[in-house]
């Protein structure tokens, strides 16, 4: 019995240790990310290798729809809305399939991204958009499959597929000039409340200029006085208070109190209640 039961021991003992042993993967996992303009893109794939064999109407069918990599679904992630050729495809999370021809690749980017190779059932409601590109053959052979963005510019690049001796380029484009002309307005809009705020209450924090901070307080107060936030009344009366004006941070405090009491926002009604009481104002 003693011996059986060291028997069953090493058994254990031996599977434990090969399920710990790592090996190198057949088609190693490889991951892109690049900011094109002001956008953000990340693939992920595998990478499998010729290994000798014909791929392209060979192992992989011409007329078929191909997984485009191995393992699990290759996959495109985009920050922004980008266009595809001529369609628009939102922000967020696609698997790329590729049906294959002699002489061109149909890309297709699919909504659902958790298929082990393609689908079981395939749904073309789930192509978000796709894109036909003419297939270049190259005069070598290249080894182990390979998806790069290049040609990269503010406004786009392409996503370029090859394997053996076939190369294709996805054209693609950014809305960096969008994002960018959005942003000028902005900025040349001038500041906004919540950047008067904020730098009010780091300058109260600091101490570095009160004057300073009650002018850009008063002015988010003043910037929001339609929809008055009693936070920023709350951090009016302090500085307020700080700088002297013990009139105006009592007023600002009642107003800050009422505004936490319909907010039934506690913490800003004990604040205030003591800050009052503080400044003999209740």
């Amino acid at each position: 019995m003693k011996k059986l039961v060291l028997f069953a021991f090493a058994l254990t003992l031996m599977f434990s240790v090969n399920a710990q042993l790592e090996t190198p993967q057949p088609s190693p996992y490889s991951k892109v990310e690049q900011k094109v303009g002001l956008t953000d893109i990340t693939i992920e794939y595998s990478r499998p290798g010729v290994k000798g064999r014909k791929i392209f109407g060979g192992l992989e069918a011409y007329g078929t729809i191909w997984r485009t990599g191995a393992n699990a679904n290759t996959t495109i992630e985009f920050s922004d809305e980008v266009t595809i050729g001529d369609e628009t495809l939102k922000a967020g999370k696609y698997a790329i399939f590729t049906k294959l021809e002699e002489k061109a690749w149909t890309i297709m980017f699919y909504t659902d991204t958790n298929n082990w190779g393609t689908p079981r059932e395939w749904d073309d409601n789930k192509v978000a958009a796709s894109i036909k590109v003419d297939l270049i053959e190259i005069p070598f052979s290249v080894e182990t499959f390979t998806i790069d963005i290049n040609n990269i510019t503010n406004n786009g690049g392409t996503i370029d597929m090859i394997w053996e001796k076939s190369y294709v380029a996805v054209p693609f484009s950014v809305p960096t000039d969008t994002k960018v002309s959005a942003g000028i307005e902005k900025i040349m809009a001038g500041p906004l409340a919540n950047d008067y705020y904020s730098a009010a209450v780091y300058t109260l924090a600091t101490e570095k200029n009160l004057d300073k901070a009650m002018e850009w307080i008063d002015k988010a107060v003043d910037m929001t006085k339609d929809q008055p936030r009693f936070w920023y009344l709350r951090q009016q009366s302090l500085i307020h208070a700080a700088n002297g004006d013990k009139k105006g941070a009592i007023t600002a405090a009642k107003a800050s109190l009422a505004g936490a009491k319909e907010a039934n926002n506690n913490g800003y009604i004990k604040m205030n209640t003591d800050s009052l009481k503080e400044w003999g104002a209740m």
